[in-house]
């Protein structure tokens, strides 16, 4: 769409609705000659969309057990968490709904696209906006999840090896970190390609 518009915005207003021989304009003959490309993406936006629905679904079920099963357990007769008040316990919470919050975002944002009508106009502005802000609550639902899952282990290990409190928590945080930067690392170059597009397409609009 993007060398259709550039064209349109050089051309004179009349030539845009003009048509030829066969009787058309050179809209529907643009989207005539990229028919091949549309169906192209609608099957890889679907796809991505498909791929990460399953994956923040995953994240649902995780922290929505993760949540009803704290770490130390309940007390037996308040039924409240045993380390309701410490401040590791309450990160862990915190992280624990922000990951079920923003999982549940993206699998919706996903949804949208499955179900988009993948029209030629959709690509320009629609779906890029929806796969950006989709791809980033997903990640941060895996940050999140990854903070609840580090704080949980340094809550129940601190405890039990108070000396080595902090190698601990340095080691956790240190192992945690791994897989946000795998992520990063993996989703970077399509991240950008998006950014890029859906801001070029803001500024020309």
């Amino acid at each position: 769409m993007k060398p259709l518009q550039a064209v349109e915005k050089v051309v004179h207003p009349k030539f845009k609705e003009a048509e030829n021989d066969d009787g058309k304009k050179p809209y529907e003959i643009f989207i005539e000659n990229h028919a091949e490309l549309v169906k192209d993406g609608e099957k890889w936006a679907k796809e991505t969309a498909t791929s990460d629905t399953i994956v923040g679904t995953l994240i649902i079920t995780i922290m929505f057990a993760a949540a009803f099963t704290v770490p130390g357990g309940n007390d037996q007769n308040s039924g409240l968490p045993i380390f309701l008040h410490g401040k590791v316990f309450t990160t862990f919470l915190i992280a624990d709904a922000l990951s079920l919050f923003a999982s549940s975002t993206s699998v919706l944002i996903f949804i949208g696209i499955l179900t988009s009508r993948y029209a030629e106009k959709d690509f320009l502005k629609s779906l890029p906006w929806k796969l950006l802000f989709g791809f980033l609550f997903l990640f941060l639902s895996v940050c999140c999840m990854i903070v609840a899952f580090c704080a949980a282990i340094i809550d129940m290990i601190s405890r039990g090896y108070p000396n080595h409190k902090w190698s601990i928590v340095v080691l956790i945080m240190v192992l945690g970190s791994i897989p946000i930067i795998v992520l990063v690392i993996s989703q970077l170059r399509l991240m950008k390609e998006i950014i890029h597009s859906t801001w070029e397409n803001r500024i020309s609009a």
